[in-house]
């Protein structure tokens, strides 16, 4: 993934998720990557958490958005269990999910005890984006959504994390919901390039949920998020104007109806 990996240090990268095809369309022009995340879980279907996506769910809306986008570099998440258990398990899944999609490479989460996978698929031809910090996937084993690295040893952990995963042949790595300083000691100390969700304005690039930053995830916002839009007020807006309309018949109007079709006159 020349194109990414090399940007450590540069002009910061821009990424955002994406679902679907229309909002892949909307967003390639202005950013570097589009990550199908696993985040869709919650985001389009209501479920508490990730780990209910399959992998048939991630290829469907990973193919969906890579038709969506001509310029950005597209990733799809590795949906939970798809690729703990093997390399060899990885590898089958991950090259299903490039197969099937189009996509660029995948991202999977885990550290030191994920480089043996990470060093296998890079070395078969399979781009990987890594994820250390806040792994949602884990969530449930690592204490809920909290903020990573505030201990010591955690810290060193994570720093131990990131390093193994650079080297296994990750092209770049994401940081979630990791203290500021730490995020800003990782993106010093690795080579590739470090994404920040939640972590330091210092990492290469950042990432959020796009339904995040436009207003249309309402259940909560994250500490992390800016909102740049409250598109849901005017989902809702536009929907009760609708509504309205319907209900004293001022919709449909004659505009949007046909009519019959007119026969031509006889000639004379």
């Amino acid at each position: 993934m020349p194109e990414i990996g090399g940007r450590k240090g540069g002009v910061p990268l821009v990424c955002l998720t994406a679902y679907t095809t229309p909002m892949a369309q909307l967003l390639d022009s202005h950013v570097d990557l589009l990550l199908v995340g696993d985040s869709l879980a919650m985001v389009i279907y209501g479920h508490s958490s990730t780990l209910s996506v399959t992998l048939e769910t991630m290829i469907a809306h990973g193919g969906a958005v890579v038709r969506g986008a001509e310029l950005s570099c597209v990733i799809v998440d590795m949906p939970f269990g798809t690729y703990q258990e093997t390399p060899a398990l990885a590898f089958r899944n991950a090259a299903r999910v490039m197969a099937e999609t189009g996509c660029a490479g995948i991202k999977l989460e885990g550290g030191a005890e994920m480089a043996e996978t990470i060093a296998f698929l890079t070395a078969r031809g399979i781009p990987v984006l890594g994820h250390v910090g806040l792994m949602p996937q884990s969530v449930h084993t690592a204490g809920g959504y909290r903020a990573q690295g505030r201990a010591p040893e955690d810290a060193a952990r994570i720093m131990d994390d990131a390093k193994a995963v650079s080297d296994a042949g990750a092209f770049a790595i994401v940081i979630e919901s990791t203290v500021e300083p730490l995020a800003r000691r990782i993106t010093d100390e690795v080579p590739v390039p470090t994404i920040g969700i939640g972590a330091s304005p210092a990492c290469d690039g950042q990432i959020l949920v796009t339904e995040d930053l436009m207003g249309l995830f309402l259940d909560f916002t994250p500490r992390f998020v800016r909102r740049y839009a409250e598109l849901g007020a005017s989902v809702e807006s536009a929907a009760e104007a609708y509504a309205d309309d319907v209900r004293a018949r001022r919709f449909p109007g004659p505009e949007n109806l046909f009519g019959p079709k007119v026969p031509r006159a006889a000639s004379a």
